[in-house]
């Protein structure tokens, strides 16, 4: 039996093989926490917000 991928499942199959981007957490140390990570987070925000 043949199976047959529409456009759309074959587009949402691709995009799910994508590897998310990180570059938002580059400065954050290796092994920090839920807490540093969201802190890191609120300041760039914050930072961006100012510009």
């Amino acid at each position: 039996m043949t199976e047959t991928m529409t456009n759309a499942q074959q587009t949402h199959d691709d995009a799910e093989r994508e590897e998310p981007t990180t570059d938002h957490l580059d400065n954050v140390e290796d092994g920090c926490g839920c807490t540093e990570i969201w802190e890191h987070m609120s300041e760039e925000r914050e930072s961006a917000s100012d510009d």
